[in-house]
C-alpha cells in the first residue's frame, strides 16, 4: 500500500509539472466533522476531529477551470452512544486521502469543486483498542465543495465527502456503512 501511495503521489505531482504552464503548490489544514451512514446507525453520532492536513497542486486548464490533486491526512470516525451506560465510544479512523478535484471559478477567487477521492486506511481505534480489521483498507467517495482564494495565496475551503464504498469488514456482518465527512480548511499556495 505504501508503494501504491508513493507511485500515486509521484504520478500526480510529476504530471502536473510536465503538462501545465500555470501550476501552484500549497498546503492546507482544517477540521473534520465526520460520521458514518448506512444500515443500523441509530446509535451513531458525528464526531469533530480537529485535524486534516496535506498538500495540493492546482493546475490551471483555462481561465475558469483547474484541476487540483491532493494528498491529505484525515482523522475521521464516529461515536457509538451507549444509552444504558450513558457513554460514548469514539471510533477513530485515520486515512490518507487522495482527492482529485475539478474546480470551476464562478468569479475571481470563488470556485465550485467536485471530484472523486480514494482513501487508504492507516489505523482504526476504539478507545485505544486496535479495530482496523473491522474496516476495509480502501474507501472510495465523491467530494463536493466551495473554495475561495485570495490573491496573496491564502485560501479557504468547505467540502463534503460522500462515501460510496462499504467500509464494514466485520466477518459475518451484512451491514453496510459509508463515511460521511464535512471539512473546513485554510490553506496557502506558496509557489
Amino acid at each position: 500500500m505504501k508503494k501504491l501511495l508513493l507511485i500515486t503521489a509521484i504520478s500526480i505531482f510529476g504530471l502536473t509539472k510536465a503538462q501545465a504552464q500555470d501550476v501552484e503548490f500549497g498546503a492546507k489544514i482544517g477540521a473534520n466533522f465526520s460520521s458514518i451512514y448506512g444500515d443500523t446507525t441509530d446509535d451513531i453520532e458525528m464526531i469533530t476531529s480537529v485535524i486534516n492536513f496535506g498538500v495540493y497542486s492546482e493546475i490551471s486548464l483555462t481561465e475558469k477551470f483547474s484541476f487540483q490533486p491532493e494528498i491529505m491526512y484525515s482523522i475521521q470516525g464516529f461515536s457509538v452512544v451507549d444509552n444504558v451506560l450513558s457513554t460514548d465510544n469514539i471510533v477513530s479512523l485515520n486515512y490518507i486521502n487522495v482527492p482529485l478535484m475539478g474546480k470551476y471559478y464562478v468569479t475571481k477567487g470563488l470556485s465550485l469543486e467536485a471530484g472523486p477521492q480514494i482513501g487508504f486506511l492507516l489505523s482504526a481505534k476504539n478507545e485505544n483498542i486496535d479495530v482496523k480489521d473491522s474496516f476495509k483498507s480502501i474507501d472510495y467517495g465523491v467530494n463536493l465543495g466551495l473554495g475561495y482564494k485570495l490573491e496573496n495565496g491564502l485560501n479557504f475551503g468547505a467540502r463534503y465527502n460522500f462515501g460510496l464504498s462499504n467500509i464494514n469488514d466485520v466477518n459475518g456482518s451484512t451491514d453496510k456503512f459509508r463515511n460521511g465527512v464535512a471539512q473546513l480548511t485554510i490553506g496557502y499556495s506558496f509557489f
